[in-house]
């Protein structure tokens, strides 16, 4: 519930739990205002738990928690320590009744964990915690795009939304509450802001508003979840070389393109074989032969390449990397429409929003066509590289959460005993 004024202060943990990393951060948010320090570990999350059992997941991250406290604090006996806040970075879809809860919706980014969706997840991963002893105290759990929202906040006032395109894509803004029908009951003053995760992810999943190609039908089809996740398929870091190869096994099998003409192309029909950084790598070539999209496809799939082939997937990667640029801007584009903003700031972050070649230029134009902003004129709403959402920004709003217990506004707080 609103901004961060920039002189919170504290110590904190943070535990970010994406697609591809889990990130355990120790975040100290200095006097001076805006300033904090962080430390940092990264753990791999292994394939098998993104599909195994639900205790395997939790136990592997109260372990990588066991592991940065004792490597970073140097103590034998980890109940001596102070109980630590700690925010939690869930970037799944989730209902959530309080900050320190959330009830998993649906699994994205290639989790299916059975025994989880339904569920809430914070008493799964406080059991975890509980097993091990850790002097940890959930205080709030929350996603990466509200995150976001906050931290690049605290270091800039003029943030309004706060952006995520990477394996995932998703917003966040704050909301009045007056204008938020489901928390009416907690009888909150109708002007006081409100952080909304609007998870469009999940727009147009009934297929009937964005265009799609074959590509995206196969896509969506051989997903974990068909049906879910529309926009997010067509935009997403995840999903972006899987229809590029799509594109060009299609192209192969037709004969009368003539493309990788009589080669052995068995390593391309692997499904996923292929992410957006090799996207990244042929937009980036600089020489006019391509050269380097030549050795890129014959070291990493066995696959000789021609001028006119070397200039079809040049041109395919702009036309994939163009599209997700474009509906992102779409995204950021009816959140200003919605709540009027004509002029602001938009923290965005992510892999593909900071990696992937013209990503940002791309989206700056389609925002500017689309909000129809005069020529010449300097752009009035600006995408920013983003302060650390899911380490920083969960930190954040730890230490607001606690800040609003300790003012007595206990609205949307399960566990208050276990704030303060």
């Amino acid at each position: 519930m609103g901004f961060p004024d920039g002189h919170e202060t504290g110590t904190f943990l943070a535990l970010d739990m994406g697609g591809t990393n889990l990130r355990v951060c120790e975040i100290i948010l200095l006097e001076e205002k805006g300033e904090f320090d962080i430390i940092q570990s990264k753990y791999r999350m292994p394939e098998e738990l993104k599909t195994g059992e639900s205790e395997e997941l939790w136990e592997y991250i109260a372990d990588c928690i066991q592991q940065f406290i004792e490597y970073h604090h140097e103590v034998e006996d980890l109940e001596k320590l102070d109980k630590i806040p700690l925010g939690f970075t869930f970037s799944f879809p989730a209902t959530q009744n309080y900050i320190d809860n959330g009830i998993l919706q649906r699994w994205t980014k290639g989790f299916d964990i059975s025994g989880v969706e339904g569920k809430d997840v914070a008493p799964l991963f406080e059991a975890a915690l509980a097993k091990r002893k850790l002097p940890i105290r959930l205080s709030a759990l929350i996603n990466d795009t509200t995150g976001t929202l906050i931290a690049s906040a605290y270091t800039d006032d003029t943030m309004r939304i706060g952006c995520i395109f990477g394996t995932g894509c998703n917003a966040a803004y704050m909301e009045n509450c007056g204008s938020v029908p489901k928390i009416a009951s907690y009888n909150l003053p109708p002007d006081m802001p409100i952080a909304i995760n609007c998870e469009y992810g999940a727009f147009d999943n009934e297929h009937i508003v964005l265009p799609r190609t074959p590509y995206d039908v196969v896509v969506d089809n051989d997903s974990p979840r068909p049906g879910q996740q529309a926009f997010e398929k067509m935009i997403a870091g995840l999903y972006l070389g899987e229809l590029f190869r799509l594109v060009l096994v299609d192209l192969h099998d037709n004969k009368s393109c003539k493309v990788f003409q009589g080669q052995n192309i068995s390593k391309l029909r692997k499904a996923y074989t292929l992410d957006s950084s090799f996207l990244s790598m042929i937009e980036e070539d600089p020489f006019e032969n391509l050269s380097e999209t030549g050795d890129l496809f014959h070291r990493e799939l066995g696959i000789k390449t021609n001028k006119p082939e070397l200039e079809l997937c040049r041109r395919l990667a702009e036309l994939i990397g163009t599209r997700a640029a474009r509906l992102s801007a779409c995204g950021v584009a009816a959140i200003c429409k919605k709540k009027n903003m004509e002029t602001c700031h938009v923290g965005a972050d992510g892999s593909v929003f900071n990696k992937y070649p013209h990503f940002k230029a791309r989206g700056a134009v389609a925002l500017r066509e689309i909000l129809d902003w005069k020529v010449g004129e300097k752009d009035p709403i600006s995408i920013l590289a983003a302060e650390d959402g899911s380490g920083v920004g969960a930190a954040l709003i730890a230490a607001l959460t606690i800040k609003r217990v300790k003012a007595g506004n206990l609205a949307g707080i399960r566990n208050v005993e276990g704030m303060v």
